[in-house]
């Protein structure tokens, strides 16, 4: 009897929809990029996309404890000399919501090619709506 690896053609990927009103960064950050890699499913295999689409919804509304919301940093560098941009948490989240969570799913995630092939499904919305109705996701309770 041989061990079973799974592939592009035999992953059956699924779409699910995760409403991200009040939840914590950090915790649906990682559950989000365990769904992303397939850790959820028996056939996973580390180097293969066997993981699923996600979706999320109210971006805007992720929550973080403590004094996060004005001490947590993200840095940006322009490439010039004393280019380096800074930004707290509470201001990125005005400026672009879907942006924090793209960046701790990011990091949870294999790096080189199948990392960035597995990060292009996840799509982020920061309000209610989506366009991808045709899909039928289902709501996924994190």
């Amino acid at each position: 009897m041989t061990t079973y690896m799974a592939n592009a053609q035999t992953a059956d990927p699924k779409w699910c929809l995760v409403n991200a009103n009040g939840k914590t960064l950090g915790r649906l950050a990682s559950e989000i990029a365990r769904r992303l890699r397939g850790k959820h499913k028996a056939e996973f295999t580390p180097h293969a996309d066997t993981g699923d689409f996600i979706i999320v919804i109210n971006a805007d509304k992720i929550a973080v404890t403590g004094k996060k919301e004005s001490d947590k940093l993200y840095y940006r560098h322009s490439g010039y000399s004393g280019g380096l941009k800074t930004m707290n948490f509470g201001d990125m989240q005005k400026k672009r919501p879907g942006l924090v969570l793209e960046h701790a799913v990011r990091g949870m995630l294999p790096k080189g090619p199948l990392g960035r092939k597995i990060f292009t499904k996840l799509k982020i919305y920061a309000g209610e709506n989506h366009p991808h109705q045709a899909q039928l996701p289902e709501l996924v309770e994190l």
